[in-house]
C-alpha cells in the first residue's frame, strides 16, 4: 500500500479564512499526492483572546464552509486530507481536525490534551482517539500537543494505525526530536504538519512557532524535514504494509510482548 503524503507548511493570517483557504487551495492544486496534512487551526490562526472571537470564527463540522471547501478539494484532486480546525457543537467548542477524502467528509478527532490558553476557550475533547480505513492504509489523527503524551500514539497503534496524522501548531522546541522515538516504539509513520510565524495578539511574549514539520517512518528515520521559517509543501513516500510488522528480530515483537497487566499503577 504505497501512498504519496506529505504536510503543506505555511503562516496563517488570523481571522483571514479566505484568504488561508485560497492559499491551502492553490497549493493542494499543484501537487500529486494521496495524502496532505495541514496545521492545527490553518485557517483561522491560532491565538484567540476572546471567547466572542472563537464563537466568530469556530463552525460547525460537518456542514461549516472550511470543512465543506476541503471535501471539495479531496474529491477534485482525488487526496485524503487532514486538517486542524475550531469546531462549534451547540454551546460547545473545539480544537479539533476533520479527515476528508475522494468520498467525502469522512469524520472529525477533538484535541485530548489542550495546551496553555487553549484551556479558556476550548472543551477537553470527547471523540477518543479513532482511525479511518482508507485505501492507503489506516490512518490515525492527534493534534499538536497530545504528541506529549505516548499513550496518545500507543492506542492509536493499538488500534490499527498505519500513518498518524499530526496538526500542530508546535511553540516548544522538542517534538520534532521526540516524534522519531514515538514512530519506533509504535513502528508506524507520523505526518506532522505544523506552521511558521509568529502571532502577538495579546500582552506577554509572543507565540513563535517552530516549524519542522516532518514525516517519520517506523523506523524512526526522519524521511523529510522543513525548517524552522520556510513555507512549503512537502511529500514523499509512504508504504503502511511496513506499518504492520511490529517484528524487531526473530524473539521480540513490539505488541505482543507488551506486559499490560504489570502497568497499571497501584
Amino acid at each position: 500500500m504505497k501512498a504519496v503524503a506529505g504536510f503543506y507548511q505555511f503562516n496563517p493570517a488570523f481571522g483571514e479564512k479566505e484568504r488561508n483557504i485560497e492559499k491551502i487551495r492553490d497549493a493542494l492544486c499543484s501537487i500529486e499526492a494521496d495524502l496532505v496534512v495541514l496545521p492545527e487551526f490553518f485557517a483561522t490562526g491560532y491565538q484567540f483572546i476572546s471567547p466572542e472571537e472563537v464563537s466568530e470564527l469556530a463552525e460547525a463540522v460537518p456542514g461549516g464552509m472550511t470543512t465543506d471547501i476541503l471535501v471539495e478539494l479531496s474529491r477534485k484532486e482525488n487526496m485524503y486530507i487532514i486538517a486542524g480546525l475550531a469546531e462549534k457543537a451547540g454551546d460547545a467548542f473545539f480544537n479539533s481536525a476533520v479527515i476528508t477524502g475522494p468520498e467525502g467528509f469522512m469524520g472529525c478527532y477533538r484535541k485530548t490534551h489542550l495546551f496553555y490558553e487553549e484551556k479558556l476557550f476550548f472543551s477537553p475533547g470527547d471523540s477518543g482517539f479513532r482511525i479511518w480505513k482508507t485505501g492507503i492504509g489506516n490512518i490515525g489523527v492527534m493534534i499538536c500537543f497530545d504528541w506529549f503524551f505516548p499513550e496518545s500514539m500507543r492506542t492509536l497503534a493499538l488500534m490499527g494505525a498505519d500513518i498518524i496524522a499530526h496538526p500542530s501548531n508546535l511553540v516548544l522546541q522538542h517534538c520534532p526530536g521526540s516524534m522519531p522515538v514515538r514512530c519506533l516504539e509504535n513502528r508506524v509513520y507520523a505526518i506532522t504538519a505544523n506552521r511558521t510565524g509568529k502571532e502577538d495578539r495579546k500582552d506577554g511574549a509572543p507565540l513563535e512557532f517552530i516549524g519542522m514539520s516532518q514525516v517519520v517512518a517506523p523506523s524512526g528515520e526522519v524521511a523529510i524535514r522543513a525548517s524552522a521559517d520556510e513555507e512549503i509543501l512537502l511529500v514523499t513516500e509512504v508504504d503502511a504494509e511496513e506499518s504492520k510488522n511490529k517484528q524487531l528480530n526473530e524473539f521480540n515483537d513490539l505488541f505482543r510482548d507488551r506486559r499490560p497487566d504489570l502497568y497499571r499503577l497501584r
